[in-house]
């Protein structure tokens, strides 16, 4: 029983932070997107996507790799930047879905 406790709370731990809830960028509304989706020359498809004219939601895929993400979280039509107020966007890659 006890060679399982440890494992079985590492487990538990993880799900719990990977449920949490929050103001995360999944949140963004993005019914009734127009989506404008082009390919650059290296072969990255980028995938725009606008609510009421503003930018809310950015896909790159690479050629090779994963698809990452960028979000505007506020509604202002602008990507968001770090916490540190540098001219870095963060970047979102989805690691597991439903």
């Amino acid at each position: 029983m006890t060679t399982l406790a440890l494992p079985l709370s590492c487990l538990l731990a993880v799900a719990g932070c990977a449920s949490t809830a929050g103001s995360t960028p999944a949140d963004i509304d993005l019914a009734n997107a127009q989506v404008a989706v082009r390919t650059e020359k290296n072969g990255d498809t980028i995938e725009e996507y606008r609510v009421a004219g503003n930018l809310r939601m950015v896909k790159v895929t690479p050629a090779r790799g994963a698809a990452y993400y960028l979000y505007d979280s506020d509604g202002d039509g602008r990507l968001d930047k770090s916490k540190d107020n540098v001219d870095v966007s963060p970047v979102y890659w989805k690691l597991y879905g439903w």
